[in-house]
This record gives C-alpha cells, structure tokens and sequence, in this order.
C-alpha cells in the first residue's frame, strides 16, 4: 500500500517564537508548493571615514547584525475539491483565510493595546522555518456563474532575524519529538482519555496529531484508538 504524500504545514507559534501555540492555528496545506525560495542576507554597513582602500575610492565595510533569512512559497487552493472535512466549498475564500490569519496583527496578551502578526512554522518534510509573515498576496482567478472566486493561489513571504542553518535529518519533526524515526512507538487512546491529553502527555502538538491521524473529535477518540505520530505533517 503506497503512502499518502507528505503535506505542508503552517503551525502558529507562541508570543516567544519557541515552538507551537496551545491551542493555535495549525493548516495542512490543500496542495503542496512545487517551489521553495529560500533568500540570505546579511547587514552591511560602510563607511566612507574608516577603512578600506580610499586611493581605490573603497570603503570599509562592518557587518553589523545576524542576518536574515526569507522563505518565499507559492500555495494554491481549489474550491471544487473536498475540505478537510469532505464538505463542499463555494467560496475559495473560505479556504484562503486560514493562511491570511498568520499575517492578521493579534493582540499580545501581556498587552492589549500591542499587536503583533503571529509567528509562524512552515513545516513540510526536513525544511522546518520559523518566523514572521512580511507579505502576503492573493490572486483570485476563476469565478462561479454566481461570481464567487473558486480558485485562489497565495503568494507567501516569511522571514528571521537569523540565517537559517540546514538540519538534514530525515523529516522536521523528528527535531521537535527528541526522538529518532525508528524509536517512534503509537500512541493508545485509553477509556475516557482526549486525544488533547494523550498529545500533551507525549509532548506532542494535539491540533496536529489530530490532522495528521484524521481525528474530527478531539474530546472522544475513542478508546483503544492507536495515534501514529511517524504521520505528523503528512495531511491526509
């Protein structure tokens, strides 16, 4: 039996960037992007006063920061295929959403009249990407007799304040259990048990666990239930 292919993933970050919100945002992606751009940069100061060749007419040049880092991805949605529950949708729009959310400012909770855009994961195989929406831009292309968009594709910008450093291991989130691929045991539902409270017991994203393991009611899984972790990220 083939497996099903892998599916990208935009998981909403805590207020300090460290790793997945409680309860956040996480989107399994409709269809994976056939094209990533990654971008380096690093901050360049000269200065004329100081430094460098001045008979060349050069300058001296300092770095002056950490670098950064853009992820650049191209996401593409379809309202006459299924949503994630199989329901129809008559609005690309509906889908689209839950993407712009991440570059919605939201109130920060130490905070209320301080606003900040979410963080944010882009999660898709070995590349794990954490940082902040800077531009986002969405094209309407097929409408409905009725004139409702019915397809959409988002141009998607994301950028750190570090330089990204590759991790090559076999997928992202083998980082984020602490485990190895091969050390990866199910996880059983017990009577009476959320799939909320298994996820946390087991250190593990339950918005994610329940996407990836095709889960529509947290609250009861059902006991006996077995939860593979190995299919976090891949979608359905």
């Amino acid at each position: 039996m083939s497996q099903a292919p892998m599916k990208a993933q935009l998981i909403e970050l805590d207020e300090q960037m460290q790793g997945p919100k409680s309860g956040g945002k996480v989107v399994t992606v409709q269809f994976n992007p056939e094209t990533l751009k990654l971008q380096f940069a690093n901050q360049i100061q000269t200065n004329s006063s100081g430094g460098g060749d001045q008979s060349q007419g050069s300058a001296g040049r300092q770095f002056i920061g950490s670098g950064t880092t853009k992820l650049s991805v191209q996401l593409w949605f379809d309202a006459s295929s299924p949503g994630a529950n199989g329901e129809t949708i008559d609005d690309v729009r509906k889908l689209t959403q839950d993407v712009t959310f991440f570059i919605t400012p939201q109130a920060a909770s130490t905070d209320a009249k301080k606003f900040l855009p979410p963080g944010i994961r882009f999660l898709w195989g070995s590349l794990l990407f954490d940082g902040l929406v800077d531009s986002l831009e969405e094209a309407l292309e097929y409408f409905s007799p009725q004139g409702k968009p019915l397809r959409a594709n988002i141009s998607l910008g994301l950028s750190q304040q570090k330089i990204l450093r590759s991790e090559f291991k076999s997928d992202a989130w083998f980082g984020l259990l602490g485990k190895s691929p091969k050390t990866i045991p199910q996880i059983p539902i017990h009577a009476g048990q959320s799939l909320q409270s298994a996820a946390a017991s087991n250190g593990i994203d339950w918005q994610s666990l329940a996407s990836s393991n095709g889960i529509n009611n947290p609250r009861f899984p059902g006991a006996g239930t077995m939860l593979d972790p190995s299919s976090l990220g891949t979608g359905k």
